[in-house]
């Protein structure tokens, strides 16, 4: 389970770093998952954000659990 726990971490660590950098530098052609959700339109930057908040939460998770 730790291994899972970090593993999503790091998925949404990349994911949101990458989607803050690209919002802040107004890159015209961006990756990311959160680009595809149109409900998110003006608001790429706080979902980055709060996937970043949610990726340390994972990893205080695996770390506060049992060892494998």
């Amino acid at each position: 389970m730790k291994r899972l726990l970090e593993f999503l971490g790091f998925l949404l660590l990349v994911q949101g770093a990458g989607g803050a950098v690209h919002d802040l530098t107004d890159e015209r052609y961006g990756w990311g998952l959160l680009r595809r959700f149109g409900f998110l339109e003006s608001y790429e930057l706080y979902a980055s954000i709060a996937m970043i908040v949610l990726a340390v939460a994972l990893f205080a998770a695996a770390e506060s659990g049992k060892a494998d």
